[in-house]
């Protein structure tokens, strides 16, 4: 992953809203499955003799269902023996993953709410594009495979394309204008430049024209034209995607739906509703990126992948299949970056 800002001052401040936001999920609402371990709960502790909480009830039935050898716990055994069980299962799925750090929330759910459990993604800045940004591989096979990247990566991971930076950009300077002469017009009456400062400016034809060849889609080839191996991953990557369209929001781990997500969440919505992750390369649009992203270095990203009720135990079974699916995704689009365009 490459940053989003250098300085250890916005650093300094990205951890500190990401630590308050951790604490928002942590605490009377929810309980943090950080990183790549798996604990459902800190408000009972377990030295604490305390009732279980309505989401360790629900993974407590389906753990009770997978028991080969039922015995008798008591409350704090039995949490510990929840978690274990969940975790294990968890970190199973999520194992051979390296192309983003994800952990799992659950969520208790308020006011009647079932229990939830929610994807939240760890990781920030440019994701990793490998031989598509750095080979000498032909353009036609770069863009083919940076297209792919960009049309489906969104469905899993919080992660944001050229389109959506160029759309921020021009709702910040150019009152949503996407041609020079109409961006340089809303820059002078709307943002009281003059003619001298609006030169220094960026305009859309200039950030435009600084997006390497690789990514632009019509520069893609088309797949008959593609060597054998990379076509291979490429559809992968198609059917995997197309396994995770067949689920039903219900019975779906990375469903997202932001009136949900704030439902769960109270407060989340303060954040910014940029994702942490980008496809677009720091080495062309650095200030841009800095630019857009400074309100989720101050109070957070909308950085939750997806966020499942479960009314049942019954649903586990399911979530963990669409974690699998999910998962599944992931790892055909890691094996894509890391091909080697060398060997193709």
């Amino acid at each position: 992953m490459r940053g989003l800002s250098s300085t250890r001052e916005a650093e300094r401040t990205k951890d500190a809203s990401r630590s308050s936001r951790r604490r928002r999920f942590a605490s009377r609402p929810s309980a943090d499955l950080a990183g790549r371990s798996v604990a459902i709960c800190d408000d009972v502790p377990t030295l604490f003799d305390g009732p279980l909480g309505p989401h360790h009830k629900l993974i407590g039935a389906w753990v009770a269902a997978r028991e080969t050898a039922p015995r008798q716990y008591t409350r704090p055994q039995a949490r510990v023996r929840i978690e274990q069980v969940f975790r294990a299962a968890v970190l199973d799925i999520l194992a051979p993953l390296d192309l983003a750090d994800l952990r799992m929330t659950v969520l208790k759910g308020e006011d009647g709410d079932p229990p939830a459990i929610a994807i939240v993604c760890d990781s920030l800045g440019q994701i990793d594009l490998g031989w598509i940004e750095t080979s000498e591989a032909p353009i036609s096979w770069r863009a083919a495979a940076y297209r792919e990247l960009e049309q489906n990566l969104p469905c899993v991971l919080p992660i944001f394309g050229y389109e959506r930076l160029f759309d921020t950009m021009s709702i910040y300077y150019w009152d949503c204008e996407t041609d020079d002469e109409a961006a340089r017009r809303c820059m002078i009456e709307y943002h009281g430049m003059d003619e001298a400062e609006v030169d220094e400016q960026t305009l859309p034809s200039m950030m435009n024209a600084r997006r390497p060849d690789w990514m632009i889609a019509a520069n893609a080839a088309r797949s008959a034209q593609l060597p054998s191996s990379l076509r291979k991953k490429l559809r992968r990557l198609r059917h995997a995607r197309c396994a995770l369209k067949s689920l039903q929001p219900e019975h779906n781990a990375w469903h997202f739906d932001v009136d949900l997500i704030n439902q769960y969440v109270p407060g989340f919505e303060e954040a910014s509703p940029l994702p942490p992750l980008t496809l677009v390369p720091f080495e062309q649009f650095a200030p841009e990126l800095d630019d857009v992203c400074r309100h989720g270095m101050e109070m957070g990203f909308m950085d939750i992948a997806g966020l499942c009720p479960l009314p049942d135990s019954g649903r586990i079974d399911g979530w963990l299949t669409s974690l699998r699916l999910g998962a599944q995704f992931l790892l055909a689009a890691q094996a894509l970056i890391e091909l080697d365009p060398t060997k193709l």
